[in-house]
Order: structure tokens, then sequence, then C-alpha cells
């Protein structure tokens, strides 16, 4: 049995540690192929279309200045697919290739966390406090494809463009666009 937890059942932690056992055990089917996104996250944005489950938000970030976004399941699959769309399309990625992320935690971060798994695009995340030496170690160690930044750290990135040779894209998250990049908001 499940506990209620703000009207919703979830499993207990007692019940998710079980079904791992049976798992291990050979008890239940391990997916050959899982996807978080389609998986998971599809499935549960289904539950919320057809009213069997509430829209509560599967995603709620707030700033120190007390902004907020909240996006229900749905609307985190649909903008996940349009940012995969964004990856494969306009960014020309395809499944097993890299991206390196030099965000902070704003809600593009995530969303490109799961439109790379939608996608099957290998995020690479890197902090904010990356230097411009930094940032070409992993751009040349993952031979990245594309890299995502904003506004603030787009300089660092330009200034090792010429020593990126696997770099086909770039993409900014911000309210303006960038000679030669483009933009995440804008494309989405």
């Amino acid at each position: 049995p499940s506990r209620t937890f703000h009207g919703n059942n979830r499993l207990l932690t007692s019940q998710i540690v079980s079904h791992y056992e049976s798992i291990n055990q050979g008890k239940k089917e391990l997916p050959e192929y899982f996807n978080f996104a389609s998986d998971v996250l599809d499935k549960w944005a289904q539950l919320e279309k057809d009213g069997r489950k509430p829209a509560n938000p599967a995603f709620w970030w707030v700033n120190d200045e007390g902004k907020e976004v909240k996006w229900s399941f749905e609307e985190l699959g649909s903008l996940s697919r349009k940012a995969a769309n964004v990856l494969s399309e306009a960014c020309g990625l395809q499944r097993g290739d890299r991206v390196v992320a030099v965000l902070p935690r704003v809600p593009e971060w995530w969303l490109l966390n799961v439109a790379c798994m939608r996608a099957g695009i290998v995020l690479i995340p890197g902090t904010s406090q990356l230097t411009a030496k930094d940032i070409l170690y992993r751009l040349q160690a993952s031979k990245a494809k594309c890299i995502v930044t904003n506004d603030t750290l787009a300089p660092a990135v330009e200034s090792v463009l010429p020593d990126s040779k696997f770099l086909k894209s770039k993409l900014i998250v911000g309210q303006r666009s960038r000679d030669g990049w483009l933009n995440f908001k804008e494309l989405l």
C-alpha cells in the first residue's frame, strides 16, 4: 500500500527498494531500452491529460528575486520535445552526439537535460564558474558538437573557438541574440 502525501499516492522508499531488489533477483523484467523522457515523463503527462492525475508541477524553479517558473508534466514534456527538435534540427545533432552546457541552474538547464535524454544526445554539464581554458578542455576531450551557454559566458567560449575543431553549433540562452549564435528561446 502507498501512503497519501499531499493528496497523491506515492511509492514509499521501502516499496522502491523492494522493486529494485526484485529486478536484481530477476523477478521483474528490466526493459531493453529505457528513456526517462518517454517512459516516465510522457506517461505522467498522459495521466494528467486524461484527468487521472492532478496537474501538479513537474518542475518548479524560483530565483533569488522570487520569480517562479512552474511546468506541469504535460508542459515539460511538450517543451522538452521542442528543445530536442532544436538540438536535432537547428543544431544538426544526432543520437550519441555530445553537447556541453555551461549554464547557471536556470530552467533551460533542466529542459536541456530532459531534451538530451529524449533525443539520445549526451549532455555534458559544466558549472558557470568554468574558465575559457576549462571550457576548451571539455570541448576537446568530449568532441562536443554543440555548446549551450548564456550571455555572460559566451565571450569565454568565443575566445576558444579557433581551437574547438569538433564544435558545429552554439546556442545562447538569453533574451538577446548574439552574432554567430543560435538563440535557444527564439528557436524553442
